[in-house]
Formats: C-alpha cells, sequence, structure tokens
C-alpha cells in the first residue's frame, strides 16, 4: 500500500514529494543569523528586514523559520521574455534542450551528494523530466510558486496523469535561483529538500529549468522509485 507523506518547506516526498519555497527562500539551520544569512546570499540585512516585514527583531530568528531572499536586482534586469513567455506559452523545445547541459549540472550534484552517503546514483528520466519541464514552464506561466498546479494538480497525480508509475515519489522545486549550483545550496540547506535529495527509496530523477517571468528561473525536481 502507498504512503504519502507531506513535508513541509514546499517539499513534498511519497514515500514520496517536496518543494522548495518560493523566489530564494531559505529555512534557518541552527547557528544562523540574518547578518550570516544576508553575507551568504549576497544581500544587504537592510534588504533583507524589508523583504521579511514580519520579523520585527534581527536577533530574535528561530530554526525552521522561512526567510525570503531578495532577488538580485541585475539578474532580473538581465532576463528579458520572448515572445512566447509574453503570450503565456511554453518555451520553444529548442531552449529545453540549451538547458540540458544545466539538468546534466544538477544531476552530477545530486549523485555527488548521494555518494558521500554511500547511496546508488539515481538515473535520469526523459519521462519524469519531460513532466518536471512542464511543471517549471506552468509555474512560470502561471505565476504561481507551489507543489499543487492549478492546470495538473498534485505533482503524483501530474506523473501519472503523463504515465510516469511509481511505489514512491517525491518533488522539489525552487524559483529565482540562477544556476545549478545555486539552486543546489538552496535545496541541500534546506532540511525537506535535502531528505528527498538523499532519499534512497528513490532511482530515478527528472530536472525541469524554465526561464522568464517574475522569477527569472524556475526549477523542479521530481524522483520515483519502485
Amino acid at each position: 500500500m502507498k504512503k504519502i507523506i507531506l513535508l513541509s518547506a514546499l517539499s513534498l516526498s511519497l514515500f514520496s514529494p517536496t518543494v522548495a519555497l518560493g523566489a530564494n527562500t531559505y529555512e534557518v539551520a541552527s547557528g544562523d543569523t540574518l547578518t550570516k544569512i544576508a553575507a551568504e546570499f549576497e544581500v544587504s540585512l537592510s534588504d533583507l528586514l524589508k523583504t521579511n516585514s514580519t520579523i520585527k527583531d534581527s536577533n530574535q530568528i528561530k530554526v525552521g523559520q522561512n526567510i525570503t531572499i531578495p532577488t538580485n536586482k541585475q539578474e532580473n534586469s538581465q532576463s528579458v521574455p520572448t515572445t512566447d513567455q509574453e503570450n503565456n506559452q511554453s518555451v520553444p523545445t529548442s531552449d529545453q534542450e540549451n538547458n540540458q547541459s544545466v539538468e546534466q549540472q544538477i544531476l552530477s550534484l545530486v549523485n555527488e551528494e548521494r555518494s558521500k552517503k554511500g547511496l546508488p546514483s539515481l538515473a535520469m528520466d526523459s519521462a519524469i523530466s519531460h513532466v518536471a519541464i512542464l511543471k517549471s514552464e506552468d509555474m512560470r506561466d502561471n505565476n504561481y510558486f507551489n507543489h499543487t498546479s492549478p492546470r495538473y494538480g498534485s505533482p503524483f497525480e501530474m506523473m501519472k496523469s503523463f504515465g510516469v508509475s511509481y511505489n514512491y515519489a517525491g518533488e522539489n522545486i525552487a524559483a529565482g535561483q540562477p544556476s545549478a549550483e545555486a539552486v543546489m545550496n538552496s535545496w541541500l540547506n534546506s532540511p525537506g529538500h535535502k531528505a528527498n535529495i538523499l532519499n534512497k527509496n528513490y532511482s530515478k530523477i527528472g530536472i525541469g529549468h524554465a526561464t522568464g517571468g517574475k522569477y527569472s528561473h524556475y526549477w523542479t525536481q521530481q524522483f520515483t522509485g519502485k
């Protein structure tokens, strides 16, 4: 019988799914301070406080608390939507092909982390990657950041609708990070997302990266296992 476990921090797992909270959201770890977080993400403390208006005392943050990291203005200014993006359509196939090297970088980083824990490598699956690409494009085109798509439903429903079968499944999402290294750093600094990456029940992965939209970069990892 399949079990569904929903992890916090927009991280899903179907033990099984996971997601990273939107546009550079960071989960506070033990020993963190706002000053340390600002330095790590190369933003000013004042901008960090301005973005997180609910924080009244910069010395009072808690482990597990989600901190929204301001999007780098220079990176945003370099992002020019294509005509297809303006018309709310999918990125052309040529863009998906150009993104393959980025997806392979993420795969390498994922398997590097798994190797450190003595876990077997994940295999890139083209059917799962197709779903992951559609999910990233859907978040961009419909301006949302959530595991549940207004068009496709939950990650599990979406996988099944595209013919992906599994006993275990999971999802990590992120937005705003400009590179494979940056998005992997965000996921690995979040316990929920890291747990998906290091889940021993997974054997396959699909990776989708879409550019444009509000946050310039949208990332999806989807995992499955038998």
